[in-house]
């Protein structure tokens, strides 16, 4: 490969890493050609971008790109393959997906929001985390909470002021 083609590659990589914000360095190394195209299909399927690159161009786009973690470096050995998703936990669900039927892909480690997870044992984990969206409803949901309580309240209560006190020291 020559260099003009190292620094394109190297390119693409690092405006992917910034475009995404959360990417998965695993091993697919020793997979057959056909189970690697049905993890291909099953990514492109959950809209998840996947790339086989060399591990030294993991490394300048990673620097490049300003992910400075000398942890996601140091899991830059033997084959490696990028998982990238606008979606934290969707990479993480499809490994677990993908090791009911063997023992690959394994997590390297992975960069979620600009927090990075190293080895196999936290796939479970990531595959728990809620996505920006839900959580932004989780915070929604209990801040309606409240008033919710208070109107409910003031319905039950006859519209008075006692009774809203009264209904309220009911319920505690």
């Amino acid at each position: 490969m020559k260099r003009e083609e190292k620094q394109e590659i190297v390119k693409a990589l690092t405006e992917q890493i910034k475009s995404y914000g959360n990417f998965y360095i695993t091993d697919t190394a020793d997979l057959t050609v056909a189970k690697v195209n049905g993890i291909r299909r099953k990514c492109f399927d959950r809209g998840i971008a996947i790339q086989v690159v060399k591990n030294t161009l993991i490394q300048k786009a990673l620097v490049e790109a300003g992910v400075d973690s000398e942890e996601l470096l140091g899991v830059l050995k033997g084959s490696s393959t990028m998982l990238f998703s606008e979606t934290g936990s969707a990479p993480a669900k499809l490994i677990k997906e993908l090791r009911k039927e063997g023992d690959k892909p394994v997590l390297k480690g992975a960069y979620i929001d600009a927090s990075v997870f190293i080895g196999d044992n936290q796939v479970d984990a990531l595959s728990k985390l809620k996505s920006k969206n839900e959580l932004i409803g989780d915070v929604i949901g209990l801040l309606q909470s409240p008033a919710k309580n208070v109107l409910s309240a003031l319905q039950s209560g006859g519209g008075t002021l006692a009774g809203l006190v009264k209904t309220l020291q009911e319920r505690g």
